[in-house]
């Protein structure tokens, strides 16, 4: 059986980059489910705006970012491969409709997760083509695309889409039945790669000059001190590194063309 690609996005305050990381999404998908999690700025026009033209994105307001991950339910223990983006990530089209063939044909159906090239921006000139950041490797790859047959279900609490809890996998698979494309092929060669954009302005609503957010699992790692709204101080206080810039800011900055990711400006 040829399986189903589905994607689930994530959102919030995200309108600076959110209708190039969806529309680069949309061939590969065959559908895709868009959850806006009380969105201020234009994101949820973008996302309607698109919705419109293009009928298998499915947009729906949620009130807690948990209810993104029971949209899935739906698929676990099926031939379908299932695509979590972010609205700071944006994909290689061309390189997406490549992957999309290669999982139609079977290919990685012996792995659970595979992850991707990913370069994580510092900067990023979309009229230029150019961006600059560190590229996974020697970064950790942060792609989210789930192999939903090799699991018969996902217990326990899930904060968002495709986080926590405890997947129960079916014979044959496990946590560790992982391809990392990412350490085997490079940037200027992967068909599955991303900008993600975690250091640059998401909304219109951000300040200028301030780019990296605190995401979920962060927060919640935080325990109390965030309802004080005093986190991102008390690691500042005791000298421990941000989640991103730990884990996205490895290894030598580099700059690259990144005309194949922005085609309809080309």
């Amino acid at each position: 059986m040829i399986p189903a690609i589905v994607g689930i996005a994530l959102l919030r305050n995200e309108d600076r980059f959110v209708e190039q990381s969806l529309r680069n999404t949309l061939g590969f998908c065959d559908r895709l489910l868009v959850a806006d999690n009380g969105s201020r700025d234009r994101t949820w026009d973008i996302v309607t705006g698109l919705a419109a033209k293009f009928p298998h994105l499915e947009a729906r307001r949620i009130d807690s970012p948990a209810e993104s991950q029971r949209l899935l339910e739906p698929f676990i223990g099926t031939p379908t491969w299932v695509l979590g983006v972010d609205g700071d990530e944006i994909y290689d089209p061309a390189g997406l409709a490549i992957l999309r063939e290669s999982l139609r044909g079977g290919a990685y159906a012996d792995a659970w997760q595979v992850f991707g090239n990913v370069l994580n921006c510092t900067h990023l000139e979309t009229h230029q083509h150019r961006a600059r950041g560190h590229l996974a490797p020697p970064c950790r790859s942060m792609t989210k695309l789930f192999n939903f047959a090799a699991i018969d279900r996902w217990e326990g609490t899930c904060p968002e889409r495709l986080h926590g809890g405890t997947p129960v996998f079916r014979a044959g698979f496990g946590a560790d039945a992982r391809r990392d494309l990412y350490r085997e092929r490079r940037w200027e060669e992967s068909e599955y790669r991303c900008l993600h954009t975690c250091f640059l302005r998401r909304s219109s609503l951000d300040e200028k000059g301030r780019g990296e957010r605190t995401n979920i699992m962060e927060r919640r790692a935080e325990g109390p001190w965030r309802y004080l709204g005093l986190g991102a101080w008390r690691r500042r206080r005791l000298g421990l590194a941000s989640y991103k810039r730990d884990k996205y800011r490895r290894g030598p900055e580099v700059s690259h063309d990144v005309s194949a990711f922005f085609p309809d400006a080309v």
